[in-house]
């Protein structure tokens, strides 16, 4: 008998999945690719010129509300679908660690976009400035927060506006924890962990 090839085989139970679904695939990808170009709009909007501003800002947001109902979207899916395990010779810490990176990770893809439509349903101008979804339609924002007073709007605009950022330096540290954590597995450990999320 042979020893299998594939290090995904090696997993304590034989009838856990090698890899990830194609639904949870697509989702992890598109999800990746959305926070990626949100972060480079978000940290290239300042040094833009003033007539590209606002249709940055009002892209980020768009791009913001669909990472948060395809993160919901996601952790559905997650909750119905077994995911692989880890390889059977990752340490127990390691792959608490894993666990961990990631149970945080979906909660920063609900908090951060959730922190900015926060903040921007709490800006001053909101009433007078609606919030288009890529300019196909008009999304709601959240009503409680437009009702309340104007110098306790202005308070919550600034410390959800300084939340958002901080939750974003948060998702910079754990992506690159999280990416680097996957690389080492690749090429130190030779236990690729890539081939569960690849289709």
């Amino acid at each position: 008998m042979t020893t299998p090839a594939d290090p995904l085989a090696e997993s304590t139970d034989a009838a856990a999945p090698r890899r990830y679904t194609r639904t949870a695939i697509t989702l992890h990808w598109l999800i990746a690719l959305l926070m990626i170009v949100n972060v480079v709009l978000g940290l290239s909007a300042d040094s833009l010129p003033d007539d590209w501003v606002r249709p940055v800002i009002d892209t980020h947001k768009s791009i913001g509300i669909t990472v948060l109902g395809l993160a919901l979207l996601r952790i559905l899916w997650r909750v119905s679908h077994r995911p692989p395990p880890l390889p059977r010779e990752f340490p127990a810490w390691e792959k608490l660690a894993a666990h961990l990176a990631h149970f945080v990770l979906y909660l920063l893809m609900i908090a951060l976009p959730l922190s900015g439509w926060l903040h921007d349903s709490a800006w001053k101008d909101a009433a007078t400035h609606p919030m288009q979804w890529f300019g196909l339609f008009q999304w709601p924002r959240i009503g409680y927060v437009m009702q309340l007073a104007p110098t306790l709007k202005e308070t919550l605009h600034d410390r959800f506006g300084a939340l958002h950022t901080w939750l974003g330096y948060a998702l910079y540290a754990l992506l690159a924890m999280h990416i680097g954590g996957a690389l080492k597995h690749e090429w130190i450990d030779r236990k690729s962990v890539f081939r569960r999320m690849t289709p």
